[in-house]
């Protein structure tokens, strides 16, 4: 300690209201304050809304004001030190808390992008759904009832050779003719425009 006041003086002279003696313990104890709520603050959402260096001031006014009315016996710098860091951890876990009530929640209101990408569905929207079976619909609908059966087969997994036994003729002569028919379809409904 500056100017060789031993420790029991400063906090007597702190309990008296003295202003130097107060001045000289936040320039012995803020950066171990600090420390301790800098590593308390370790979830980067209650950084950005809490600054070490408030909740240091607020534990410091909180401790002269107790110190003030005598609240405390301390003996030694370790006490002291024991005691400020407990409040700071206190007052960091109160915020935390309270700022993750149900309407303030910090994790709440900000959304990274990734966390904005799991509830986006990048599948297709119910118009899209919906414009695709009319599609399919109308698409199945142009094809003669052959032409649509042959598809139908093929839609289910059935290979040429399948497709060929079930109803006759040969798979190249069954593929031919349904890739004509949907090159007709499509030509039809426009859909290469």
């Amino acid at each position: 300690m500056s100017e060789g006041l031993p420790f029991v003086e400063l906090i007597r002279r702190v309990r008296a209201g003295d202003e130097k003696a107060s001045t000289e313990l936040v320039r012995l104890y803020e950066p171990i304050i600090r420390v301790a709520v800098h590593v308390r603050l370790n979830d980067p959402g209650l950084r950005r809304l809490f600054d070490s260096m408030d909740i240091c001031q607020s534990v410091l006014g909180n401790f002269f004001v107790r110190a003030a009315a005598g609240q405390f016996e301390l003996e030694r710098p370790g006490q002291l030190i024991k005691l400020l860091v407990t409040m700071a951890r206190n007052r960091v876990t109160n915020h935390a808390l309270q700022q993750q009530a149900a309407r303030r929640d910090h994790r709440r209101r900000e959304k990274t992008s990734s966390d904005c990408d799991e509830l986006i569905d990048h599948g297709p929207s119910p118009s899209e759904v919906v414009s695709g079976k009319e599609l399919l619909e109308a698409f199945r609908g142009r094809l003669s009832p052959d032409e649509r059966e042959v598809a139908e087969l093929r839609t289910l997994g059935q290979s040429w050779p399948e497709i060929a036994a079930k109803l006759g003729g040969t798979p190249n002569a069954l593929r031919v003719r349904l890739d004509r028919a949907l090159d007709r379809v499509t030509r039809e409904l426009r859909l290469l425009d």
